[in-house]
């Protein structure tokens, strides 16, 4: 019975981390236009940061501290086929484009 519970919690989870992207800040839309960097592509040290300096509130935070738990003791492969399926790892280097840096997407 808890363990149903506990599954379907998790799978509720990596369901939300899987189709969530990052709102504001470094890896938002604002740089990473149109939706930011999908949640499950943040450096394992942006997450980091957070544990360091505190969480956003409400689920976004309760999402990055699991994110991070998972990437941490090395799980970040789970998102392996999630990314396969979706163009790969999403690139977090910028190009540049006369004098303007540009953020390159997966399919660049």
């Amino acid at each position: 019975m808890i363990e149903d519970r506990l599954r379907a919690w998790l799978a509720a989870d990596l369901r939300e981390i899987t189709q969530g992207h990052m709102p504001f800040g470094k890896y938002g839309p604002k740089h990473y236009p149109p939706h930011g960097i999908p949640l499950y592509d943040l450096p394992l040290e942006y997450l980091v940061w957070f544990a360091r300096k505190g969480w956003p509130r409400g689920r976004l935070g309760d999402l990055l501290r699991s994110l991070h738990e998972m990437k941490a003791e090395g799980c970040d492969l789970i998102f392996d086929p999630i990314r396969k399926t979706r163009g790969g790892r999403t690139s977090l280097r910028e190009k540049f484009v006369g004098k303007v840096a540009i953020r390159r997407t997966a399919g660049e």
